[in-house]
């Protein structure tokens, strides 16, 4: 049956994906989005677009709305850690304003946009959600923040809400990509070096205790991750609020992720040996257990040669649409 849902952050990289899925799921979607790191062209053809802010989102939310997706937050960890005041505004406060306006139309249902970063550095891996959250920078506090305010409003409120945290989210959906402005994730920056904007990967350690010295990170396609949004929603239960790590249960060195780039670009990838970055545990890896057990979700897009051949894919598009405007 067909539903009305509200995306706010809907034209940035997480948001515009689910917003896809969900308009090929037959239903109604407005994006709300303040365009400071999306794209008014990331907006999927057929949904309603509204350029505002969520802390004005009471202007827009109605009872005929079925649900929210919500993505809309500043996510740089770095900035986070030298503009903290920003980070509480804009997550904590606007997640704040987006909750009363839900409340006031009596929009019930909430799937939230969370993160792995919420448990800082893991004792143990795979990471469950019973594990201790300990975020180490003001941008996974923030999330962590929300996550407390959604809680309860569902036992306040009866809200019915899903908050999923992601691990690290690569790939590509169509003309839907990942175009952060600075970017810090690591395949965009290794395409980055193959298409000659970037000399080379910098390598924050090469001495973790893994098989080959570098980070492993848990990589999770971006259309699974619409796919587990979709199915939060029908999971979703009055005064419940759920809480699902998305990842593939297993990960990649940031050497197999360069590796693989080579390959599938056919490009030299020089790589430069930095000093390890403060925080960056050995390894970051998800039980995705409680999505599969209550979301009846699983990943199917978990190759790293098809996550990176569909992230690259999308790079081209874009750097050829950017130089044919310069061009022109």
């Amino acid at each position: 049956m067909s539903k009305k849902y509200l995306v706010t952050g809907g034209a940035g990289y997480v948001g515009s994906v689910v917003a896809a899925h969900l308009l090929e799921a037959g239903h109604e979607v407005t994006v709300l989005d303040d365009l400071s790191t999306g794209f008014r062209e990331g907006v999927p053809a057929g949904a309603t677009f509204i350029e505002g802010r969520i802390q004005d989102a009471a202007r827009w939310l109605d009872s005929t709305y079925d649900g929210v997706l919500h993505f809309a937050a500043s996510s740089q960890v770095g900035e986070s850690v030298v503009n903290p005041e920003k980070y509480w505004l804009n997550n904590v406060g606007g997640s704040t304003a987006l909750l009363a306006a839900m409340r006031s139309a009596g929009v019930r249902t909430l799937v939230f946009s969370s993160t792995a970063a919420t448990y800082g550095e893991p004792a143990t891996v795979p990471i469950r959600e019973s594990a201790p959250t300990s975020p180490t920078n003001p941008y996974g506090a923030t999330k962590l923040a929300v996550d407390h305010m959604i809680s309860g409003e569902c036992a306040a409120h009866g809200l019915a809400a899903v908050s999923l945290r992601y691990f690290n989210v690569a790939g590509a959906y169509g003309a839907h990509g990942e175009r952060h402005d600075p970017e810090s994730h690591l395949i965009p920056l290794v395409l980055q070096v193959a298409q000659g904007r970037r000399d080379a990967i910098s390598v924050y350690g090469d001495d973790y205790p893994t098989p080959d010295g570098t980070c492993i990170r848990d990589y999770i396609h971006v259309a699974d991750l619409a796919d587990a949004h979709l199915l939060a929603l029908r999971a979703a239960e009055s005064g419940s609020h759920l809480i699902c790590n998305l990842g593939n249960g297993s990960g990649f060195s940031v050497r197999e992720v360069i590796e693989t780039v080579r390959k599938v670009t056919g490009h030299p990838i020089p790589e430069i040996i930095a000093e390890r970055r403060g925080g960056d545990p050995a390894a970051l890896v998800a039980s995705a257990d409680t999505a599969r057990e209550r979301l009846g979700w699983s990943p199917s897009r978990s190759d790293l040669a098809g996550i990176v051949t569909d992230a690259w894919t999308f790079a081209q598009t874009v750097s050829s649409q950017s130089m044919g405007v310069a061009e022109a």
